[in-house]
């Protein structure tokens, strides 16, 4: 597959590693208000030329750009912990401080 697309990615003032990918000059307006209200402002964090076969931390090239295709936008949600995870962190950070 040798489909590309020049993208915007913005990051989330309200969540933490919350990002939003959209088609290079897509106006903010354009998307679904319920979007814009649970994303915050978003903050400018890159342009880039993506490819289907470029791999990204989280995802690949293919899904962001089939949800752009799809939807508009493709939304990169923070990744949850097991509560595990969480419960060991708070304790290791209580034992630091």
């Amino acid at each position: 597959m040798n489909e590309r697309q020049f993208v915007s990615v913005f990051r989330s003032s309200k969540s933490t590693d919350t990002y939003i990918y959209v088609k290079r000059g897509k106006t903010w307006g354009e998307l679904p208000e319920p979007l814009r209200g649970a994303f915050g402002r978003p903050v400018h964090t890159m342009d880039l030329l993506l490819t289907a076969e470029r791999k990204l931390s989280r995802t690949t090239g293919e899904e962001v750009l089939g949800s752009i295709r799809d939807q508009g936008f493709f939304l990169q949600m923070p990744q949850k912990l097991d509560s595990y995870l969480v419960e060991f962190k708070e304790k290791v950070g209580k034992r630091t401080t």
